[in-house]
C-alpha cells in the first residue's frame, strides 16, 4: 500500500501523491495555468455577450444586415453567435487534423497554443485601438480557445500517465483546473481597473506561455512510458486522414456513445444555462440582484467540484473504476430535471445548476477521460478532439435553438424536455461503460 493511500488526511494524501509523482506536478500546474489564463478573460466574454448595446458586440454591417432583413439581431443574440462558433468548429476540424497528422508531438501541441498566444497579442492591439467589431470576434475566440485548449491538454495526459495513474490523479488534475477557475476571476477584479481589458490580454497570454513550458517539461514523461510499454511513439507523425477523428466516431461504437454522451450532457447544460437566464429575468428587478444571484452559483459550482475532486474523485475512480463518475451525476441531474419540471423557482434551478455543472467537471469529464488512456493516439487526438470541439458545439447549437423553441411554452415544457435529455444521457453512459469493458487492461510496468 502506498503512503498516499494510508495518509488519512486529504491534504497529505495530495502532498504525497505530488511526491510520489512528478509528472502530477506538472500536470497541476499545466492545467492551472490553462483555466487561469482562460477564465481572466470569462468576465470580459460575460459583459460583452450580455451587454444591451448591440453595436458593441457585433460589427455594424452585420447589424446592418439583420435589419435590412427583417431579423432584430439583439433577440437573436447567443443563436448567432453559437452558429458562428459551430461554422468556426467545422472549418478549423480539417485544419487540426492535419496539423495533428503530419508533425509531431514535439512540433503540434506548442503550435497550438503558440497560435493562441499570438491571437491574444492581437486582441491586446484591437481592444486598445478601440476597433469595431472586436467583442464577437473576441466572444468567437475565446470560445473556440477553451474547447481546443483544455482537448489538446486532455488527450495529451492520456499519453503521460496510464491508466491506473490517470483514475489515481485525474481528481487532482482536474481540481488544479478549478483553482485556476477561482483565481482567474480574483485576478481579474483585482486588475481591471488598473491595468485595463486590454492588458488583461497579456496577462492571460502570460499564463499560457507558463503552458508551453509545462507541456516540453511532460514531454520526458510521454516518451518514456511509450517506451516502456512499447507504445506507439508521439514523437513522429501520426499520418492518417485529416478528417479521421470524424470517421472513428462514426466507425467505433465506443466513440459514437461519448459524442452521444457529451451531446445529450450538452444538452442538459444548455436548457438549464438559457433557462435560467430567463427565470433570473423574470424575478430579479435589478442588475445587482441578478449579478449576486449568478455570482453565488458560480461559487457553489467551484466550492463542491473542488471538495468532491480532492475527497471522492480519486477513491471513486481508483477503487471503483469509471461507473459510478459517470452514472451518479446523470442519476443526479434526473432527479434534479424532475423537481424543476415540478417547481421551476430561482432558488431550485440554482441547486440544480450546482449539481450539474460540479457533477460533470468532478465526476463525469475524470471519468470519460481515463478512457482515452486505453485506445490508440489517433483516436484521442483526433477522434477525443473533435468530440470535444464540433460534435460538443454541434450539440450547442441544436439545444440552444431547441430552448428558443421550447420557451414559448414555458419552463415547465423546458424542463421536461430536459428530463429526456438527461435521462437519455443515463442510458448512454450505460452503453459506454459496455463499450469500455471491451478494451484490453494495460500492462503495467514491471518496476510499478
Amino acid at each position: 500500500m502506498s503512503q498516499a493511500t494510508r495518509n488519512p488526511h486529504m491534504l497529505g494524501r495530495f502532498r504525497d501523491a505530488l511526491g510520489a509523482s512528478p509528472p502530477l506536478i506538472w500536470a497541476f500546474l499545466y492545467f492551472f495555468c490553462l483555466l487561469s489564463g482562460y477564465y481572466i478573460l470569462r468576465p470580459v466574454r460575460e459583459a460583452m455577450s450580455s451587454s444591451n448595446d448591440i453595436g458593441a458586440i457585433f460589427p455594424p454591417g452585420m447589424i446592418a444586415f439583420f435589419a435590412a432583413h427583417g431579423m432584430p439581431l439583439k433577440e437573436f443574440t447567443l443563436q448567432v453567435i453559437f452558429t458562428c462558433v459551430f461554422l468556426i468548429m467545422l472549418a478549423l476540424q480539417p485544419v487540426y487534423g492535419a496539423l495533428v497528422s503530419r508533425f509531431p508531438r514535439r512540433v503540434f501541441l506548442p503550435v497550438v497554443y503558440g497560435f493562441f498566444i499570438v491571437t491574444l497579442l492581437g486582441f491586446y492591439v484591437m481592444f486598445d485601438s478601440g476597433v469595431p467589431g472586436r467583442g464577437m470576434a473576441f466572444i468567437l475566440w475565446i470560445t473556440v480557445f477553451n474547447l481546443f485548449a483544455v482537448a489538446v491538454f486532455w488527450s495529451f495526459m492520456a499519453d503521460v500517465f496510464s491508466d491506473a495513474e490517470a483514475r489515481a490523479n485525474y481528481g487532482y488534475i482536474g481540481a488544479a483546473g478549478t483553482l485556476g477557475a477561482l483565481a482567474g476571476p480574483l485576478l481579474t477584479r483585482m486588475l481591471v481597473d488598473r491595468i485595463g481589458i486590454a492588458n488583461l490580454m497579456l496577462v492571460s497570454a502570460g499564463f499560457l506561455v507558463m503552458c508551453v513550458v509545462c507541456i516540453y517539461r511532460l514531454r520526458l514523461w510521454a516518451v518514456q512510458r511509450e517506451q516502456t510499454r512499447k507504445l506507439t511513439s508521439g514523437e513522429v507523425p501520426m499520418g492518417g486522414d485529416i478528417l479521421g477523428g470524424l470517421k472513428l466516431i462514426a466507425r467505433e461504437p465506443l466513440l459514437r456513445w461519448l459524442a452521444v454522451m457529451v451531446v445529450l450532457g450538452v444538452g442538459v447544460g444548455t436548457l438549464l444555462y438559457n433557462e435560467q437566464a430567463a427565470i433570473a429575468r423574470a424575478y430579479f428587478t435589478s442588475a445587482d440582484q441578478s449579478a449576486r444571484y449568478f455570482s453565488t452559483i458560480d461559487l457553489a459550482v467551484n466550492g463542491l467540484t473542488l471538495l468532491v475532486q480532492l475527497l471522492l474523485t480519486r477513491k471513486l475512480l481508483s477503487r471503483y473504476g469509471i461507473a459510478p463518475a459517470l452514472l451518479i451525476p446523470g442519476g443526479a441531474i434526473i432527479l434534479g430535471y424532475a423537481a424543476l419540471a415540478a417547481s421551476p423557482l430561482p432558488m431550485m434551478v440554482a441547486i440544480v445548476q450546482v449539481v450539474t455543472r460540479a457533477s460533470e467537471f468532478s465526476l463525469a469529464k475524470p471519468a470519460r477521460e481515463t478512457i482515452y488512456t486505453r485506445v490508440p493516439r489517433e483516436w484521442r487526438y483526433k477522434a477525443g478532439a473533435a468530440i470535444d470541439t464540433v460534435i460538443y458545439r454541434g450539440g450547442d447549437l441544436s439545444f440552444v435553438w431547441l430552448h428558443k423553441l421550447l420557451s414559448g411554452f414555458g419552463s415547465h415544457a423546458v424542463f421536461g424536455a430536459g428530463l429526456v435529455v438527461a435521462s437519455g444521457m443515463t442510458i448512454s453512459a450505460f452503453r459506454l461503460l459496455r463499450e469500455a469493458r471491451k478494451l484490453p487492461a494495460e500492462r503495467p510496468r514491471s518496476a510499478d
